[in-house]
């Protein structure tokens, strides 16, 4: 006779699993999810450890004022003040929680040897910008991991936003871009309209899978803001001229620029479609 009693008999617990194992599949399941909800529910941060230095002890942010006492007084304008803390919190809060503990760094006069400066690496920005650590890794990025550019050639960590230029500061998040990529400063005759809107408009600068690092690629680029120039194959209408057989083969082949159409993407001196 079977029993619903599992401790009733040697190897009955066996007997009363197997004939509810469905039961015990459930309990299991809820009590595992009732577990990842606690977990997720009690804590939604991400934790980060600052950076270590063997033999170095923190010293908190107010003995770095000391010595960099500009940069000390300009940090409570920027972004990554937010870092900051007060009490003991501040000793591995602030300054070191990206040059890593200054005990050592203090006792040795300002040695750099013995502190972590963020230009030369950028696994110190990596440990809280995790995702970025991803777009550098795509095919098309800004050679940063190669070492022939830093965080801190485009971003201020010390003073002000972060991110430079950015809401109606456009002109100068471009200047950001034009510092290396002085071509495509211009001026130009023509300019191309999505240079007034920024340049990561039509670039990621971290990385991207396209080309030139693009935010996407081919004609689907071009018609994002350029959709008045659908077209109705056969008519000849518009002052573009889209509508001929040969727009349509180039746009379909995803070429606006590489058929010899509109090469000159960021501006040009002679043609308002943007030719050479």
């Amino acid at each position: 006779m079977k029993t619903n009693n599992p401790s009733s008999g040697p190897g009955s617990w066996r007997v009363w699993l197997f004939e509810h194992r469905g039961r015990v599949g459930t309990i299991l399941v809820a009590a595992l999810l009732a577990g990842v909800d606690i977990s997720c529910g009690t804590f939604s941060g991400t934790l980060v450890a600052p950076p270590q230095i063997a033999g170095s002890t923190f010293a908190g942010s107010k003995s770095c004022e000391q010595c960099h006492q500009e940069i000390f007084k300009k940090f409570k304008t920027a972004d990554h003040a937010r870092l900051m803390a007060k009490g003991d919190n501040a000793k591995d809060v602030g300054c070191e929680s990206c040059h890593g503990p200054g005990s050592l760094h203090n006792e040795s006069g300002g040695a750099q040897h013995n502190i972590i400066n963020p230009r030369k690496s950028p696994e110190t920005c990596f440990q809280c910008h995790v995702d970025k650590r991803g777009s550098f890794s795509l095919p098309s990025h800004h050679p940063l991991q190669e070492g022939k550019v830093s965080c801190g050639d485009c971003h201020d960590p010390h003073e002000g936003r972060a991110i430079k230029g950015g809401g109606t500061s456009m002109a100068s998040a471009n200047e950001t871009c034009i510092k290396c990529h002085t071509q495509q400063k211009g001026p130009f005759v023509f300019t191309h309209e999505a240079l007034r809107e920024g340049c990561t408009t039509c670039h990621n600068p971290h990385g991207s899978v396209n080309q030139k690092m693009l935010v996407s690629r081919n004609q689907d680029l071009c018609l994002k803001c350029h959709f008045q120039q659908q077209f109705v194959p056969g008519l000849n209408i518009g002052p573009d001229n889209h509508n001929n057989l040969a727009a349509n083969a180039n746009i379909a082949r995803g070429t606006c620029w590489s058929a010899g159409c509109h090469e000159a993407v960021h501006g040009s001196q002679i043609s308002t479609h943007l030719r050479y």
